[in-house]
């Protein structure tokens, strides 16, 4: 997405940064609240899906409790979209290097999106979710998530050593901080692997079968290249 921002290298890293620490606040701050509601042997007993009308019904009454559940429908709703905004635009960047089909490059004449791309993740989106339960989805991708962000700061290690690789911003205190957060992802993910067990096994399988795809693309995008 950073090539739809204006000045990406400076604005880009800001975004990550400010949105960084306004997570960690609000998500303390959430924490202290629920503290300070319920008592910690009750707030282990409430459902994820209830807690937050449940601390405000606790808090300030059964109305309010009502109000901040349907506020927490919304929120679901406003990550949704953010899901929409970042993963087409993977498939789109893969389509335009002849890395996947080439239809999911197109880009809508109207609304200048790679509206294709969003079509098919919004059909694939429907067969998972009709393909199990929400546990199960979580317990499939949860742990995909943490790995290939895992991934992709270790990446920046590489992009480091290459010569002539272009650096616009300065990565804050690396080699340390990426180094960290690259070992605390791979213990997630070996915790997680330890908690579900052949679940875990079966995402990393459906995973490793797109290697010969990648494959398989990249063999073809070198004989188009070879024949120009």
């Amino acid at each position: 997405m950073a090539e739809e921002v204006r000045n990406p290298a400076r604005n880009v890293p800001l975004a990550l940064g400010l949105g960084t620490v306004a997570v960690v606040v609000l998500y303390a701050g959430l924490n202290a609240l629920y503290l300070y509601a319920i008592p910690v042997d009750q707030l282990s007993a409430v459902p994820g899906s209830r807690l937050l009308d449940t601390v405000a019904d606790r808090l300030f009454g059964p109305t309010v409790g009502d109000l901040l559940g349907l506020f927490a429908i919304v929120s679901l709703a406003a990550s949704i979209s953010a899901m929409i905004i970042a993963g087409p635009r993977v498939y789109f960047a893969m389509a335009r290097d002849g890395m996947f089909v080439r239809a999911a490059a197109r880009v809508h004449p109207r609304f200048h999106t790679p509206a294709t791309s969003i079509v098919a993740q919004g059909v694939w989106s429907s067969v998972l979710v009709l393909s199990g339960t929400q546990q199960d989805l979580v317990d499939y991708t949860g742990f995909a998530v943490v790995l290939f962000t895992g991934i992709t700061v270790s990446a920046l290690f590489v992009l480091r050593r290459r010569d002539g690789a272009p650096r616009s911003f300065s990565a804050f205190g690396y080699p340390w901080a990426p180094a960290i957060f690259v070992t605390a992802s791979a213990l997630m993910v070996l915790a997680e692997a330890r908690r579900t067990g052949w679940t875990t096994v079966a995402g990393i399988v459906l995973i490793l079968a797109g290697v010969p795809i990648y494959y398989l693309f990249k063999a073809g995008v070198g004989k188009a290249k070879a024949t120009q």
